[in-house]
């Protein structure tokens, strides 16, 4: 028996690999007949857009959102029948991802995946976290492989 999710929940970054992991998602969701559910994840300071540094603090964290939403936006536009609800939320990515995929119920997360650098592999990375933590199946999207 193959595994057929009907509910998808993908959640994308800021990076270049956003549209990879998006494209993954929607195809399944095709593939499936399924509902598609897209999380941009607003996780703190280095995601500042240049206007927050003139914005009162009440205001902050609804421009990060609109920012967000807005990038999202334009990142659904660029996949061909990408029928998907948008989401953005304000917190800590991997702990965001995984709330919103309880309370969606989704059956399958879609996330990509990003190399180890730096501090991740003292702390891990999102797909790190998510992949052991989720109650529910992960899809990791890597990157595009390199000749050689």
């Amino acid at each position: 028996m193959a595994f057929a999710p009907k509910s998808i929940l993908a959640a994308v970054d800021g990076s270049e690999r956003a549209a990879g992991v998006l494209a993954t998602a929607r195809d399944l969701a095709v593939r499936y007949g399924t509902g598609l559910s897209v999380l941009r994840v607003v996780a703190g300071t280095h995601e500042f857009p240049p206007a927050a540094a003139f914005v009162y603090a009440d205001d902050l964290d609804a421009r990060l959102r609109q920012a967000a939403f807005d990038e999202l936006s334009e990142l659904l536009a660029e996949v061909p029948d990408a029928c998907a609800t948008a989401i953005v939320r304000v917190g800590d990515p991997w702990r965001t991802i995984l709330a919103v995929a309880d309370e969606l119920a989704v059956e399958l997360i879609v996330i990509g995946s990003h190399g180890y650098g730096g501090w991740d592999r003292l702390l891990g990375t999102t797909a790190d976290k998510v992949v052991n933590l989720a109650h529910r199946d992960v899809l990791v999207v890597h990157g595009p492989r390199r000749p050689g």
